[in-house]
This record gives structure tokens, sequence and C-alpha cells, in this order.
């Protein structure tokens, strides 16, 4: 799921580089934050929150997929 976040990040971004995608487990919930260059928080993030709300749905069908839950955070 860490890869498939970063897949997305690093193609829609301008410095693939800075990507950096870190999990942290709490009981049962995986959290990933994903953290980017500040110039290209508004493309992750998108109009209206539509970019981020699509990475966190594919997120969570993956997690549901295998059997856990996961959320994810942009910072």
């Amino acid at each position: 799921m860490k890869d498939l976040i970063e897949y997305i990040a690093k193609n829609i971004v301008d410095n693939p580089n800075a990507v950096k995608v870190t999990e942290s487990s709490d009981s049962g919930l995986q959290t990933f934050l994903l953290e980017v260059a500040p110039e290209d928080k508004g493309r992750v993030i998108g109009k209206q929150g539509r970019i981020a709300q699509a990475m966190r749905s594919l997120l969570r069908v993956a997690a549901i997929k295998k059997g856990s839950r996961a959320n994810l955070e942009i910072v």
C-alpha cells in the first residue's frame, strides 16, 4: 500500500524526489503520512480536495482487500 501511494504521488508532483511516505500502525489501523515539497502540496490535494480524496479511497480499497484499515494524511 505504501508503494501505491508513492507511485500516485510521484506521478502527480513536479519534484518526485521530495515524495516521502512513512507508515505507522496502531491497534489495527495503518496510518500513512505523505510528505511532498511545499510547492507540490496543492497538486497532491487537488481542487476541493478531490485528488486527496481519490487517493484515500484507493488506499481504503487496498486495505480492505488485505483485511485491514488504513488512513492517509498529507503533511
